[in-house]
């Protein structure tokens, strides 16, 4: 029991850590990163607390998630690698009035509500698992369903917009090489 509390508080700590560099770097795939070890090390919470199902599909979702939106800002930003300073903090009295808020609001939450008794025993690992596939499969599953057609479109469409566009029979190696001459011809 000791080792599980002292598992779930360095994990959870470095999810706060990983939490802050998302918003301390300038750079847009590190800021991704973060986020990703961030939420695996939430991942790592769920593990550490026997809830393996949770656990698993939280690392795996995220690292899906992360390395799509990181293909989509490699894809589409200007300077993904933060070389230009970017600052990605925005309004900051106002994010660190509204951080403190929230933080003493969910700590107060946590500490002085009443949350019932507590179990003496909870459900074994496949009972859980048994009873969360059902939630899932019962009531969830429309939304399941939508958001794995929606990031199977937008996974087709990035792939379409990455792909260049190919003409039969031109040689798109000689169009590169002719184009490059007539700017530098035009910059003479």
């Amino acid at each position: 029991m000791v080792a599980q509390a002292f598992f779930v508080g360095v994990f959870g700590l470095a999810a706060i850590g990983f939490g802050v560099a998302v918003f301390r770097t300038a750079s847009m795939v590190r800021s991704a990163l973060a986020l990703l070890f961030s939420q695996a090390a939430v991942g790592c919470m769920f593990l550490a607390m026997q809830a393996e199902f949770l656990g698993v599909l939280q690392i795996m979702m995220m690292a899906t998630e992360m390395s799509i939106m990181a293909i989509f800002m490699v894809m589409f930003m200007m300077d993904p690698g933060g070389l230009g300073g970017m600052d990605m903090s925005h309004q900051k009295r106002f994010s660190i009035g509204a951080g403190a808020i929230a933080a003493t609001t969910a700590i107060s939450v946590a500490l002085f509500s009443d949350w019932g008794p507590i179990f003496a025993e909870a459900p074994d690992a496949a009972m859980q698992t048994r009873e969360l596939g059902f939630e899932m499969l019962d009531r969830s599953m429309l939304i399941f369903e939508t958001a794995a057609i929606t990031i199977l479109t937008a996974m087709i469409a990035a792939t379409a917009v990455a792909i260049p566009v190919r003409q039969p029979g031109v040689d798109t190696g000689k169009l590169d090489k002719e184009n490059g001459d007539k700017e530098q011809e035009a910059s003479k």
